[in-house]
């Protein structure tokens, strides 16, 4: 496989990771009481969608053809999302979520370590990797604030 692939073979396993997301997030705005919450979690999802297009340019130009859906981690992200919805809280639902995120994050990051990657497209990388932190900070804050409320 010569460079130009193995980029594109890397930033296709992006675009199924936020296909992976999508679904994720899909699953929980369903299973969420909090209305503020649910906004909050389509907006992410919002995000990842325009991460799968943005990213799909990229392959194009580079010769590829873009996924166009989730790979086999759907399963693992989506089915914590559907078991966390069991015990029925909107904090279960967000710890899944987080969990969700910290794989998308830490897949982000090593994407940039990718040689080779014109800079373009590392700074498109870069600012989904931007995206997928400032989405694990709010879920972060969200599950903070319940601790601290139910602490107190």
């Amino acid at each position: 496989m010569n460079k130009q692939d193995f980029i594109i073979r890397k930033l296709n396993d992006l675009i199924e990771l936020d296909y992976d997301a999508i679904e994720a997030y899909e699953e929980a705005i369903q299973r969420l009481q909090s209305t503020d919450y649910k906004s909050q979690l389509a907006a992410f999802c919002a995000d990842h969608e325009r991460h799968t297009l943005n990213l799909g340019l990229i392959v194009t130009a580079l010769g590829g053809t873009p996924a166009t859906g989730p790979d086999l981690m759907r399963v693992l992200t989506k089915g914590k999302v559907v078991l966390a919805d069991l015990v029925g809280h909107d904090h279960t639902i967000l710890l899944a979520m987080r969990a969700n995120e910290a794989v998308t994050n830490k897949r982000y990051e090593l994407a940039l370590e990718v040689d080779g990657m014109d800079e373009g497209t590392r700074a498109q990388v870069r600012e989904n990797l931007g995206d997928e932190r400032r989405h694990r900070d709010w879920i972060d804050a969200q599950l903070e604030k319940h601790k601290t409320r139910k602490a107190a």
